[in-house]
């Protein structure tokens, strides 16, 4: 097998990365043009002084989808934009991930119920 060239394989990535941050600050600056400086699900107001905490959210989960109008994005703060991706995660795979992975209770507490009252008599 030859060696692999990690210069070339560097600049692929290197340019990759590039690309994909133009990208986003392309659209990003964009959406913070088009709509006003709040967040679309919790309302909270930004400023210049903490606009970096406001982020755009593709609608439909596509984040190449990105039209001249801007009708695929809104503007949520980072808060929010985590939760409406977690959100999105737990609908697509069916399940609410919350981390906890003990097995399902598989006692019956009334089993000897029955037999604890007529002692009680």
């Amino acid at each position: 097998m030859p060696p692999i060239n990690t210069s070339k394989l560097d600049r692929v990535v290197a340019d990759a990365r590039r690309a994909a941050e133009q990208r986003g600050h392309g659209y990003r600056d964009r959406a913070l043009k088009m709509y006003p400086w709040i967040c679309g699900r919790c309302a909270r107001e930004f400023d210049r002084s903490n606009v970096q905490q406001l982020t755009v959210h593709h609608r439909n989960h596509n984040h190449d989808d990105n039209p001249a109008d801007g009708s695929n994005w809104e503007l949520l703060c980072v808060y929010c934009h985590d939760n409406e991706h977690q959100r999105y995660l737990d609908y697509d795979t069916g399940t609410l991930d919350t981390g906890d992975t003990q097995a399902p209770a598989t006692g019956n507490p009334f089993a000897d119920l029955k037999a604890m009252l007529e002692r009680k008599k």
